[in-house]
């Protein structure tokens, strides 16, 4: 691994205020040539769902991870993190989602996930929250995401607590990932607050 004096002194990288400006310009280009085409052209829909899959994660993580977490583009990431989440691993994402959902109960109703919450229905809810995003209420879209972060953030502590015993190595990984989730749930409220606000940006 380069030392990061190092790695600024490789040709062809970006320097990290060039980089802010990028990850702001696409989020937002992106935003709002989608809100103003998307409502009616069901194939540019299909292609921002599957923007992780065509353009890689590594793409998108060089555009936007690195944002300020209630940013436009630090809550684009994180919304398409969940989804290709959801996408990689429904099973574990619908088991976690189901122990989360007892002690959630207002989220369960904001995320708006069918009953019973299996794989296919955590797909179809990724699917639908980040349709949201491009064609619907952004905020409203950015608070399902939150919403839905939570359940899980509560369904996988639990998951965490029940395997600490046998398994405590795995425990304090999925520890990590609801504190992770945490995290990605607070900075997309603040966006969608910020969104109503007229500030985010």
């Amino acid at each position: 691994m380069l030392e990061p004096g190092a790695a600024d002194q490789l040709p062809g990288g970006l320097d990290p205020a060039t980089q802010v400006e990028l990850a702001y310009a696409t989020a937002s280009a992106l935003v709002s040539r989608a809100r103003r085409h998307a409502p009616s052209d069901p194939a540019l829909v299909r292609r921002l769902l599957t923007l992780v899959e065509t353009e890689g994660v590594e793409t998108l993580a060089a555009l936007w991870a690195s944002s300020a977490p209630s940013s436009l583009p630090g809550a684009l990431w994180r919304v398409y993190m969940l989804r290709e989440w959801v996408r990689r691993d429904p099973v574990t994402v619908s088991e976690r989602y189901k122990l989360g959902i007892g002690r959630q109960p207002v989220a369960q109703v904001v995320a708006g996930a069918q009953d019973p919450p299996g794989p296919a229905e955590m797909l179809q809810l990724a699917d639908e929250i980040l349709t949201g995003v491009f064609t619907g209420e952004l905020d409203v879209a950015l608070e399902r995401a939150a919403a839905f972060a939570r359940i899980l953030v509560t369904g996988t502590a639990l998951d965490a607590d029940w395997i600490d015993d046998t398994r405590p190595t795995e425990a304090a990984a999925v520890t990590r990932r609801a504190s992770d989730l945490l995290t990605s749930a607070e900075a997309l409220e603040s966006a969608a607050r910020r969104w109503r606000r007229g500030v985010l940006d």
